[in-house]
């Protein structure tokens, strides 16, 4: 597996004790320091919060690309034999979650990995890193170098900016 994307894979898997080491192996100096601020739970903590209960900052690939479409199922269809073509076991999460999605790009063949990146992970990522940014937390650190290791990239939508309801009015 190529070793970038390997160490990105275990910062996107739940944080243990080990999860600063695993930053600073991954070359993630910044994001190492902000992590180390914190306790091992705290880290846990943020995570969950970022990633699980916030469908905006959810890792799930397919859900960035198609939301609740059926077009999201025939995806996760194509990932999970994908997946099994190149070896690659599923964990609990679903096929399109980015864990799984590195581990694929790592080990498809260059050009094979360029165009499944061009079509469907480097869109999802930029909106990743799009709201990361505006939400202000070091995750949008790691969420970029995701951007940068994959073989293309895509420009970061700009973030979309929510206003307050008012009550009344006419």
């Amino acid at each position: 597996m190529n070793a970038r994307y390997e160490s990105l894979v275990r910062l996107f898997e739940y944080p243990d004790e080990s999860y600063i080491a695993h930053c600073l192996d991954a070359a993630l100096d910044e994001f190492a320091a902000a992590m180390a601020t914190l306790s091992t739970g705290e880290i846990q903590e943020q995570f969950t919060a970022t990633f699980d209960w916030n469908p905006a900052t959810a890792l799930e690939i397919g859900w960035h690309l198609y939301g609740e479409q059926y077009a999201r199922g025939e995806f996760l269809v194509r990932v999970r034999e994908e997946l099994r073509r190149h070896g690659i076991a599923e964990s609990a999460e679903l096929p399109d979650h980015l864990t799984h999605v590195l581990a694929l790009l790592a080990r498809m063949e260059d050009t094979k990995a360029e165009e499944f990146a061009r079509e469907y992970v480097a869109p999802a990522v930029a909106k990743l890193v799009s709201v990361l940014e505006q939400k202000q937390t070091p995750f949008a650190i790691l969420m970029r170098a995701v951007r940068e290791a994959l073989p293309v990239q895509v420009d970061v939508p700009q973030a979309k900016v929510e206003l307050p309801v008012l009550a009344g009015g006419d």
